[in-house]
This record gives C-alpha cells, structure tokens and sequence, in this order.
C-alpha cells in the first residue's frame, strides 16, 4: 500500500471500526511494507487463528546487528489514563508512553515507534485512537506471556517483552476475537532478521539479546514436516547458515502454510559471494509472536 494510500486511514478510523479491530494478511503471498515500499492489502475482519504455544525464541545473533541506543522517552504529564494492573505498575507506565504517542503521532510516526508489528497491521490497529483509548481506561489483566486491556467493543493486548522495554505497543482486536499473530507477522519476523544481517535494523533497539527471533534450541520441538520425531530448530546450531547477507528483496517476501503452525516465508537475498538466490525461512508462531527455525539455502 502506498504512503498517499495509507494516509487515507485516519480519515476513515470509525468505518474501519465498524468492520472489526483484527488484522488478517493475505495468506500465501504478499509484503507487507517497510517505508514506501507496497504491502499487503489491509484487510480488517474479526476472524483469526489462536496462535498456540510453541517452540520459543532464543539468544543467538544474526549476523551484523548493532547495539541499541534508542532511549525510553519520559511520560507526558498528560499521558492518557492507563487502568491499573494487579502488582504490575510497570505494564501501565510502558502503555501510557504509546497511548500518549497514539493520541498525537501520526500513523507513519506510529510506524516507526512501533516497529515489531508490520506497518500495515499498525495502519489498520490503529486506525481509530479514541477507541483504542477508551478499551484502555478500564483494569488490565496479566498472565504469563501479556496484560490485556477489555472493554465491551474493543481488545488492547502488550506482551510482556514490550512492557520490560518500557515502551509497549498494544495489538487490539474486536471483542470477542482471540488475539493471535497472522502471516504478515510471519514475514515482519524474517523482515526484521534480514534487516539485521544487513547491518540496517528496522530500529537500533532491535538486537536479539533484546528481541529474539530465532527459535530455541530446547526443547527438541521442530517437526515441520509431522515426522514425529521433534529435533532442535536446525538454525540454533548454525547460525551463519543465511549466508553474508548485502541485500534483499523487501517487497518480494512471500509466505505460504507448511504444516499446523509452520510458515515457510521466501524471500530473494543477496549474499557476498553468490549473488542472488531465493532464501526459505521455516518459522513457527509462539506465544511471544514467530521465531525462525530454520532457512534453506
């Protein structure tokens, strides 16, 4: 979707409201947009998949990140109000500093700010503050993996990660849907890892120590293929195995089902020496968004 295109949300935030808050990417293929490049279609409907515990993300560095140096913005006195959350001030001061941003940023600002979700999926989320605003008046719940904030329309989730950084995020849903990640996240993970490879992160901040993508070496749970017989994601001991990335094809990221909560995402990729050749990303979704397993060269 172009930027002249997207600008065009804000005006219409009620009538995406009315459609339902849940964002579903096109399944098989599409991108889904870094700054000006076109992306998926934005699609708002109230139906989603429940995103199911899996394989988690681990500690291992793709290649070129740098260190991160964006700081915590302080908390505008006139910050929206944030319902408390039991024994958890921390999660309500992090949604206050994006609350207060989705009530004067722009969405290309929102964007950027908001970096681990795909911009399109931030454009339509995002589409109406004051109802996102008001879902978040009222208490939050924690568990584990997130705090989520309810009310009667509308459904505001942060993940824990995102709280812990200070700055959290929300992903919000129509009431009643379950909030769950979709095939655009899918391809934001392997966007983002790319990103770093390449030594241009989407933010200094995204570094994995901090934001991991790559799966977990334990438990020995990656069976792609249903064979029964789980081993650990084979990118946990081989981590250069994407190669010397020098480029790749944003726009061109594409993602079809492989089997119950695998995704394979292909993408071309640039690599010294080699040139150019089309890379497979196997990811799984988790109960903190896709981790890569594994990429076939």
């Amino acid at each position: 979707m172009e930027r002249a295109q997207l600008a065009l949300i804000r005006p219409r935030r009620a009538s995406a409201l009315v459609a339902g808050l849940t964002v579903t990417a096109a399944l098989v293929t599409g991108c889904d947009s870094v700054s000006g490049i076109p992306g998926d279609p934005v699609e708002i409907t109230t139906a989603t998949t429940t995103a199911a515990p899996a394989t988690t993300a681990t500690q291992a560095v793709a290649p070129g990140e740098p260190a991160p140096t964006r700081a915590t913005p302080s908390l505008p006195a006139d910050a929206p109000q944030v319902g408390a959350v039991a024994g958890n001030a921390d999660a309500v001061t992090a949604v206050r500093r994006w609350a207060a941003d989705l009530k004067t940023s722009t969405l290309e600002e929102l964007e950027s700010k908001c970096w681990t979700i795909p911009p399109n999926t931030v454009a339509a989320m995002y589409a109406d503050p004051q109802t996102v605003l008001a879902a978040l008046t009222g208490p939050g719940t924690a568990t584990v993996d997130a705090v989520t904030w309810r009310n009667s329309t509308t459904t505001v989730t942060v993940d824990r990660k995102s709280i812990a950084s200070g700055y959290a995020c929300g992903r919000v849903f129509a009431a009643g849907v379950e909030p769950a990640y979709d095939d655009a996240d899918a391809r934001h993970t392997v966007r983002r890892y790319l990103a770093r490879a390449t030594g241009k992160p989407l933010d200094p901040a995204d570094i994995e120590a901090d934001h991991p993508l790559t799966c977990k070496a334990s438990p020995a749970s990656w069976d792609p293929q249903g064979t029964g017989n789980p081993v650990a994601p084979p990118l946990t001991g081989d981590s250069g195995k994407v190669g010397n990335v020098t480029s790749f094809a944003d726009e061109e990221l594409r993602s079809e089902q492989v089997r119950g909560d695998y995704l394979a995402v292909s993408v071309p990729v640039t690599v010294a020496p080699g040139g150019t050749r089309t890379r497979t990303f196997t990811v799984i979704t988790t109960a903190e968004g896709y981790c890569i397993g594994d990429v076939t060269i």
